[in-house]
């Protein structure tokens, strides 16, 4: 017998009433996708698949207090956030909060755009260190301890080409792994990741 299909707007309808039903469809219709969005941020499936799990749990636990909206967008608003959790736990892990790129007391900014700046700061710099080595070497020499293409590449005794063939691949990888979060990250990148021509 062929399944009824079931539109997002009522499956959230009734979850939002308690439906346990309408919860299993959101879960086997969307687990996959979100596992893979967490995956492909992340890169580690066990961390992927625990994100996607908390994502689900809590769903159900506020189902009658969170106001969801449209589906699709809100779970993967959820995966957004739980990316970064999982980025700043990183970095407290790797005691990487020593790191300040960006003088704040310069940038005007209410409470919740510096909440986000702050923490798209710190998933920029665990994106990072999740470059390959050579590439991340160069990259925080020339960008974060603001060497000279030809300061880097003395010091690593490689040529001024290969330091630059580095900055690039590290420039396109990030952009990649941080395409999702809108305008802060473009500010970041205009803080220091463009000050000088690559």
């Amino acid at each position: 017998m062929q399944s009824i299909f079931i539109s997002n707007e009522l499956l959230v309808e009734r979850l939002e009433q308690g439906d346990e039903y309408a919860f299993e469809q959101i879960y086997d219709r969307y687990w996959h996708r979100l596992y893979r969005a967490a995956l492909n941020k992340i890169k580690v499936p066990d961390e992927a698949k625990e994100i996607v799990q908390d994502i689900f749990l809590d769903l159900w636990l506020r189902h009658g207090t969170v106001c969801i909206g449209e589906l699709e967008n809100y779970l993967h608003r959820a995966v957004k956030f739980k990316v970064l959790d999982f980025f700043k736990k990183e970095i407290v892990r790797r005691n990487y909060d020593k790191f300040a790129f960006v003088n704040m007391s310069e940038v005007a900014w209410d409470t919740e755009e510096e909440l986000a700046y702050n923490d798209l700061n710190q998933l920029l710099i665990a994106c990072i260190d999740l470059l390959p080595p050579k590439t991340r070497v160069v990259f925080e020499l020339s960008k974060i301890q603001h060497k000279s293409n030809g300061e880097v590449a003395k010091m690593l005794k490689i040529s001024t080409r290969s330091v630059e063939y580095h900055l690039s691949q590290g420039l396109k990888t990030l952009r990649i792994q941080l395409q999702d979060y809108d305008i802060y990250i473009f500010l970041l990148l205009s803080q220091y990741l463009l000050s000088q021509r690559l």
